[in-house]
């Protein structure tokens, strides 16, 4: 059966609106060329969309063409701004932006570990506030959280996880009341592998795997370009991944035991130093610039990710301690291919990051020799704005589902 002529308009709306959300602007000329249709449609569905308040003519097409065939159409960006955070467990990172994901403004503080939950919930709302209003006078409508810890796929809450502040669950909890937008809370290290498959290493890629090799480590699942998080939401929780030459008994309460032991932080720093390499300062900020074993928590992941760009670089004990460094990432990245032969890995995190191309080659070398299944592996190519990235788009896509989205009739 047809459809009726109003159904029809609805869906050309969409598809149009699509278009223009993800390729935009584009003249009447070109929306005709990508949907199929008649230039009358398109002439019918341009004014329909400019008279809801939806697109607008944002410029002209060509350096000398005039008139309406030239007309640029856009979506009308400042309808609603977004907002995306990094919470991790000493500081908390915002980004608010247009409807387009262009930044308008951004900020971060520090969160102490000594900091009470009730201050720690508090600044880190202030900060959220404080950034929308400087971004402008456009509500908020969706905010994108990026947390570590396991996301209850049922629920969409942050569950309660071993080794993370108390603050981060009530953080949840207090955006959800207080702001009228839309919150939605995510895994870091999933969102680090949205943003990578969007405009990252892994944007020809539709099915890979993301490492997220930083003071503690995690993996994403992106199958045939959508994102498995499994049925507890626990997919990817690699830390406690049985591997050979791991370090401590089996739990399933700590990492110990498990892929974390060879691989965290900690276990790289104490690998460089086993092959003798002298310990680099820690952050040039950080109270004092102790040596690494004098730091815990983000400034361990600080100073692992220092280590790997110091072998890099040539430093003594360096090439032996890379060596090392990529047969133990194999090992783990070994046992995931084994089971999924997703044909990439993408190295993220600190310690990815400061690896680079050259450690991703040196982990594609040594896994070859581990497995039959042929795996590239690729170094992230966001960096620390990987996880802001991806919960950015998670905020831009419910926004855009539900501001321009015409209601089908």
């Amino acid at each position: 059966m047809p459809a009726s002529p109003s159904t029809a308009r609805a869906i050309n709306d969409r598809l149009a609106l699509r278009l223009l959300q993800q390729d935009g602007p584009l003249t009447a000329t070109q929306l005709k060329t990508s949907t199929g249709l008649s230039r009358p449609t398109v002439a019918d569905l341009v004014e329909r969309l400019q008279e809801a308040g939806l697109i607008e003519v944002v410029g002209e097409a060509g350096a000398e063409r005039r008139g309406p065939n030239a007309r640029l159409y856009g979506i009308v960006a400042d309808r609603a701004h977004l907002a995306a955070l990094d919470v991790r467990t000493g500081s908390v990172s915002v980004i608010v932006a247009d409807l387009l994901g262009r930044t308008l403004a951004e900020a971060s503080v520090p969160i102490g570990s000594d900091t009470g939950t009730a201050p720690a919930v508090e600044r880190a709302v202030a900060l959220l506030e404080r950034t929308a209003r400087e971004a402008g006078d456009a509500p908020l409508h969706s905010v994108g959280i990026g947390a570590p810890g396991l996301i209850d796929p049922a629920t969409g809450e942050l569950r309660v996880t071993i080794g993370l502040p108390a603050w981060h669950r009530e953080l949840v909890t207090s955006l959800q009341r207080r702001l009228p937008a839309r919150v939605l809370v995510e895994n870091e290290t999933n969102l680090a592998a949205v943003a990578e498959h969007r405009v990252g290493a892994a944007r020809d890629r539709p099915t890979f795997a993301l490492f997220w090799l930083g003071h503690a480590i995690g993996a994403a699942l992106m199958l045939d370009g959508t994102l498995r998080r499994g049925a507890s939401g626990g997919a990817g929780e690699i830390g406690f991944m049985p591997v050979p030459g791991a370090v401590g008994a089996l739990s399933a309460d700590t990492c110990e035991g498990g892929f974390h032991s060879l691989v965290g932080s900690e276990a790289i720093c104490a690998l460089a130093a086993s092959h003798g390499m002298e310990p680099p300062r820690t952050r040039p900020d950080a109270d004092g610039g102790e040596p690494p074993c004098a730091v815990s928590g983000a400034e361990q992941g600080y100073a692992a990710a220092e280590y790997v760009r110091e072998a890099l670089a040539g430093a003594a004990g360096g090439e032996a301690f890379l060596g090392a460094l990529a047969h133990r990432v194999a090992l783990g990245a070994a046992s995931v291919v084994s089971v999924l032969d997703p044909g990439c890995l993408v190295l993220a995190g600190e310690v990815g990051h400061a690896g680079g191309t050259g450690l991703a080659a040196l982990v594609e070398e040594r896994l070859a020799l581990m497995s039959p299944l042929r795996t590239e592996v690729r170094a992230g190519e966001l960096g620390g704005t990987a996880i802001l990235r991806g919960a950015l788009f998670t905020a831009r896509e419910a926004a855009q589902d539900a501001l321009f989205a015409p209601a089908a009739p």
